[in-house]
C-alpha cells in the first residue's frame, strides 16, 4: 500500500456496514434466543442446539462479508484498489463457499441435529441479516457519488446562450 500526500477520508460504505454489523449480530442473538426456546419447546435440547447452530452459521457468513469489506477498504485511495477490493471480496465469497459446504457435510448426520429446526432457524437469520443490511444502508444517507459537479451555466455568461 503506498502512502498519499495527504491523509484519504474513510470511504462512505465504513460506517454502514459497521451498523450492518451491530445491528446483525443483535438480529442472531434474538434470533437464537427464541429459535432455541422454540427449538427447545419442539424437539427439546437437539432442537435448542439445532437452532443456536443455525443462526450461529448465518452470524459467521454476515460477519465474513463485512469484515471482508471493511479489510478491502483499507486500500481506498491506492492505485490497486480496486483489484485488491474484488479479490479480497471475492475471496471471502469463495471462502463463505467452501465454509458452508464444510459446515453442512460435518453437521450432516449428526444425531443432535434437528433438520427442519436447523433449517427454519438459519433461514430466518439470513433473512434478518439482508433486512437488517437494507435498513441500515437505507438510513445512511449515502450520497450516489463520491464527487462535486460544476456549478450550472449562469444567464448573464457570454458562453450561455439562450436563444
Amino acid at each position: 500500500m503506498t502512502t498519499p500526500d495527504r491523509p484519504q477520508p474513510p470511504i462512505s460504505s465504513t460506517p454502514v456496514l459497521r451498523t450492518a454489523l451491530v445491528w446483525g449480530g443483535v438480529a442472531t442473538l434474538v434470533i437464537a434466543a427464541v429459535g432455541g426456546a422454540i427449538g427447545f419447546a419442539v424437539a427439546g435440547v437437539d432442537g435448542m442446539l439445532s437452532a443456536f447452530a443455525g443462526a450461529a452459521i448465518a452470524a459467521l457468513f454476515m460477519l465474513l462479508t463485512a469484515v471482508s469489506i471493511l479489510v478491502a477498504n483499507r486500500w481506498f485511495g491506492d492505485a490497486l484498489y480496486v483489484p485488491i477490493f474484488f479479490g479480497i471480496v471475492l475471496g471471502g465469497w469463495l471462502l463463505k463457499l467452501v465454509l458452508f459446504i464444510v459446515a453442512l457435510m460435518l453437521l450432516r448426520g449428526q444425531p443432535w441435529i434437528e433438520p427442519v429446526v436447523f433449517f427454519v432457524a438459519l433461514v430466518v437469520s439470513v433473512i434478518a441479516s439482508l433486512a437488517v443490511d437494507g435498513i441500515a444502508m437505507l438510513r445512511s444517507r449515502e450520497p450516489y457519488v463520491d464527487v462535486s459537479l460544476p456549478g450550472a451555466p449562469k444567464d448573464e455568461d457570454p458562453k450561455f446562450d439562450a436563444s
